[in-house]
């Protein structure tokens, strides 16, 4: 029997695994799955040695809370291959964990794939050595990437990235307003500090005044917010009591609404502008084609911690927002730390909403940006790990 060891560490390493696997399953009736994952890769059929939750931490603090917890799953999971070695092994994402798993079983002679690069492009390129001892072959979201590890002699194949699959090339703006109670004709802007409480803290008062100040320029905007939780709400609607800012609508993560989408996309296919946070949140901004603000702001502890764990204080691409740092350009403008005032953030927000042509090339760009990280990978990903697989 062949058998695949997987661990997937969060819900997106879980969705995009589960249907890796569904397509490996029709080609092998006869795989056996087992690790750490989620309740997507169990109902494809996985047997479940221990919940993906358990791997989930956000922050270093967390991290450290959780530390014993970690190490007893990963000496679990350790022991069991080494005792009994999978056929091979993908690691989905969770770099700290997988890595230093892969490192192990591939020592003892297991195939390692690892599926999504840690971003040693911007930060800690070092690990870059690790790799090389730890994966067998590397699949890559994003096309830049391939040239990295194959100049670094690490067998590596593009995959594209798995939310340009799941976000359609066009969108029904006028239906998913109404379906939020949005007028149709009006300018509205998409208003995203994050998902996590610093963050939240940090970013929504210079947001909102940011936001407020646009009011003032187009009276009749309207703003939508997404909340991916009740206590990110809570944060938020104390900054907002702050801000008097009228026309102002909050999604909350379970709030029902179009085609079961999660309120963080609602929000962006119904929005025209957008002040957002640098992370993920940038690329699908992209991918639903609208223009916006990157913004992100660190305290300063968290500026020397991130700078210790680096070695460097700040990272190796002059841009932080993916669809900048895919284009190779500022395609939009970014504001981080001392520049991300309300007044920087509006001027920026205000550039953009009055030059129509400006607002026109950003969405060509983000098109082509779409069309090339669109390239089913699912299948992908699935057709490199069975190339992999009947090779042992």
């Amino acid at each position: 029997m062949t058998r695949l060891g997987l661990v997937a560490g969060e819900p997106s390493g879980d969705l995009i695994a589960s249907r890796l696997l569904a397509g490996l399953l029709q080609r092998l009736p006869d795989l056996s799955v087992e690790g750490i994952g989620g309740p997507a890769l169990e109902q494809a059929g996985m047997d479940i040695w221990h919940p993906m939750a358990a791997l989930s931490v956000f922050g270093y603090v967390d991290a450290l809370k959780s530390l014993p917890r970690l190490v007893s799953i990963y000496r679990d999971v350790r022991k069991r291959w080494l005792r009994n070695p999978p056929s091979l092994f993908l690691g989905v994402d969770a770099p700290d964990f997988n890595l230093r798993l892969e490192e192990q079983l591939r020592r003892s002679g297991v195939p390692t794939v690892h599926f999504v690069s840690p971003s040693i492009w911007a930060w800690r390129y070092e690990r870059i050595n690790q790799i090389r001892r730890a994966v067998s072959h590397m699949l890559v979201l994003f096309p830049f990437e391939v040239d990295i590890y194959e100049r670094e002699g690490i067998p590596v194949t593009y995959v594209g990235h798995p939310l340009a699959d799941a976000i359609p090339m066009h969108t029904d703006k006028h239906a998913i307003r109404a379906s939020l109670g949005l007028p149709d004709d009006v300018p509205v802007v998409g208003i995203l500090p994050g998902s996590r409480s610093s963050e939240v803290r940090l970013l929504s008062p210079v947001f909102l005044e940011a936001a407020k100040k646009f009011a003032q320029l187009e009276p009749e905007t309207h703003f939508v917010v997404p909340m991916v939780n009740a206590a990110r709400r809570t944060e938020f609607e104390h900054c907002l009591a702050k801000t008097n800012l009228p026309n102002l609508h909050i999604l909350q993560a379970d709030q029902a609404g179009w085609n079961h989408w999660p309120v963080s996309w609602q929000a962006m296919a119904a929005c025209d502008i957008s002040l957002v946070a640098s992370g993920t949140a940038t690329l699908e901004m992209a991918l639903f084609k609208k223009p916006m603000v990157i913004s992100y702001i660190l305290t300063p502890m968290m500026r020397r911690i991130m700078a210790l764990k680096s070695g460097q204080k700040g990272p190796n691409v002059p841009w932080v927002g993916l669809p900048n740092v895919l284009s190779r350009e500022f395609v939009v403008p970014e504001l981080l730390q001392d520049d991300a005032t309300a007044d920087n953030l509006f001027a920026a927000l205000k550039g953009i909403w009055l030059d129509e042509q400006r607002r026109n090339e950003i969405r060509k760009q983000f098109v082509h940006l779409h069309e090339i990280l669109r390239c089913n990978t699912a299948q992908r990903a699935g057709q490199a790990i069975y190339e992999l697989l009947k090779c042992q």
